[in-house]
């Protein structure tokens, strides 16, 4: 569990200050939904500008230029590739014909599976985000087309938002939540993971923002919004596969990819226990079942064991809420 959040404004009429502390309160709302590390992605005169760092959001100091119009940020709950250095941190940096910065905001589950497919690159960065910075590589070019194919490549929960150099903000969206606004009067879009954390943001702003509306984007949708405000949408086909799971799942394991190293046979951090919650959703689970069963003290097997079959668990748990 990550957030996103970051804004656009096309419009260049709220001051300069203003976003400087839309920036903050974004990052520092976000923060319930990632702690271990904080950063954004914008784009200077002569450079594309990521600043990252492995601390909570609320002890970073987001600056940007004056002339900033474009700011996308990530904080971060580490699943994969220890926080503490910081290059598996997001955003992460890329090259695809242009220059450009990746965030990621769910768990993939295939990212070693598909470096070895593709024969792609192997890299420092341990983070399972990264493989989708690689595959747009592959791909020449940043494009819908290549983000169309990364999006049916990857296996698992996500949601990508992408900045490049030319100020194009970009949404993959997958089943990972994403809220995003936009403000006609001041021609300014807003993104967040979800509405609480825009709430709790304009909270921390004193400012009394204008009407807006919402801006629908659903799961398997591609979404462009130019630097002049316009919005362009295209597709990719949502995967139902889940072949990557049912390995793990029951068992079958693989002649040349380690399943038990990608998800973990014990639930004794939240690194463990996050992908759990991950995964419920595959299985028509309710995530808060989880979140109660790891609180009542059930192992990770046990856990394991509850989203391949729930209503051999359904009695016990209703005992237990007594």
């Amino acid at each position: 569990m990550c957030a996103l959040f970051g804004f656009l404004d096309y419009g260049k009429r709220v001051p300069w200050r203003v976003l400087q502390k839309l920036v903050q309160a974004l990052a520092n709302a976000s923060e319930m939904r990632g702690h271990h590390a904080a950063g954004i992605a914008y784009n200077r005169d002569d450079a594309l500008t990521i600043f990252k760092r492995p601390k909570p959001a609320h002890k970073l100091h987001f600056r940007i230029q004056e002339n900033t119009t474009v700011v996308m940020g990530h904080t971060r709950l580490t699943t994969q590739g220890d926080q503490k250095h910081n290059f598996n941190n997001h955003p992460f940096r890329g090259k695809a014909g242009t220059e450009f910065a990746l965030a990621h905001n769910g768990v993939l589950y295939n990212d070693e599976l598909l470096r070895f497919q593709l024969q792609l690159p192997d890299t420092q960065i341990e983070t399972d985000s990264y493989i989708a910075v690689q595959l747009l590589e592959s791909q020449h070019e940043l494009t819908f087309d290549s983000m169309r194919y990364a999006a049916e490549k990857v296996k698992g929960s996500f949601t990508f938002t992408l900045l490049d150099r030319q100020d194009n903000l970009y949404f993959v969206k997958g089943e990972s939540p994403l809220y995003l606004i936009h403000f006609p009067s001041l021609g300014l879009y807003i993104y967040t993971s979800t509405k609480e954390i825009l709430t709790a943001a304009f909270k921390q702003i004193p400012v009394r923002f204008p009407k807006y509306e919402g801006i629908d984007v659903k799961e398997g949708e591609l979404l462009r919004i130019a630097p002049n405000g316009k919005i362009t949408r295209s597709s990719y086909t949502v995967q139902d596969d889940y072949s990557i799971y049912s390995n793990r799942w029951y068992g079958l394991g693989s002649s040349f990819y380690n399943w038990e190293k990608a998800v973990p046979t014990s639930c004794s951090d939240d690194s463990d226990y996050l992908i759990l919650i991950e995964l419920a959703g595959y299985y028509g689970v309710d995530p808060e079942d989880i979140r109660y069963m790891r609180e009542m003290g059930y192992s990770y097997d046990e856990i394991e064991g509850f989203l391949c079959d729930p209503e051999s668990y359904g009695a016990e748990l209703a005992f237990a809420e007594l």
